[in-house]
């Protein structure tokens, strides 16, 4: 009894151990970190590519590739610090916690917007201009009701990612209540912006005109990369 009421004779608890190897772990940084690199490399040369043969610099494309280059820099940058300084990455400032950690999410919802913009905009603009596309003078994102939502939608998905990260670094507020708001809101907004896309691109897709417009060199490049680069932002 006497040793049984002796603390120092209780077994010592178990070890937690890291779900996740060392090396596999430095590995999967180390991949992550290049195929961020690359992908930033390969947009840089993109908008290069737009300047040297001076296509139009504010447009669609460009403001595609504009975000696909912050995501990817903003994604390099993060997964570096994992190189030497993990406790720095998960300590950071509130201001560049939510640059690295949640502004990349918003603008995976921003590129969604703006393909969701584009494929929106060749509908009225078949019936009103006829296959030589659009009025190059008018503001798409301000001038018609498909850009004053999709303008809308995303400063609101903007506002609630960095008030609710603010929320987490900068108050005693309860964490699980502020992650369940932000997933309930962005998850919803993501799910209304893809059904939207969907319903433009089917009604894009039962117009002649719209499809002789879309099949043109210049526009099928354009929806080739909003795909891919689509794809990799969603992984």
């Amino acid at each position: 009894c006497h040793h049984a009421g002796n603390g120092s004779h209780l077994p010592p608890p178990p070890t937690i151990t890291p779900a996740i190897p060392p090396s596999v772990k430095l590995g999967l940084t180390v991949a992550y970190t290049v195929f961020y690199s690359l992908l930033f490399a390969f947009v840089y040369a993109q908008l290069w590519l737009v300047l040297r043969y001076r296509h139009k610099r504010f447009s669609y494309q460009t403001a595609f590739l504009f975000l696909c280059l912050i995501w990817a820099a903003l994604r390099a940058l993060l997964f570096s610090f994992y190189f030497r300084d993990c406790v720095t990455a998960n300590a950071l400032a509130p201001f560049a916690f939510w640059i690295l950690y949640c502004f990349p999410v918003c603008l995976q919802f921003f590129t969604l917007s703006l393909m969701n913009l584009y494929c929106a905009q060749v509908r009225p603009a078949r019936t009103k201009t006829g296959p030589e596309g659009p009025d190059r003078t008018s503001r798409p994102w301000t001038d018609s009701p498909e850009g004053t939502g999709n303008t809308r939608t995303s400063l609101l998905f903007l506002v609630v990612n960095l008030v609710c990260a603010l929320l987490v670094k900068m108050t005693a507020s309860d964490v699980k209540t502020i992650v369940l708001v932000r997933v309930t809101i962005n998850d919803s907004l993501f799910v209304l912006c893809a059904i939207s896309l969907s319903v433009c691109l089917y009604k894009v897709a039962k117009m002649s005109l719209a499809n002789i417009y879309l099949e043109s060199k210049v526009r099928r490049r354009l929806l080739c990369r909003f795909t891919v680069c689509l794809c990799v932002l969603s992984w």
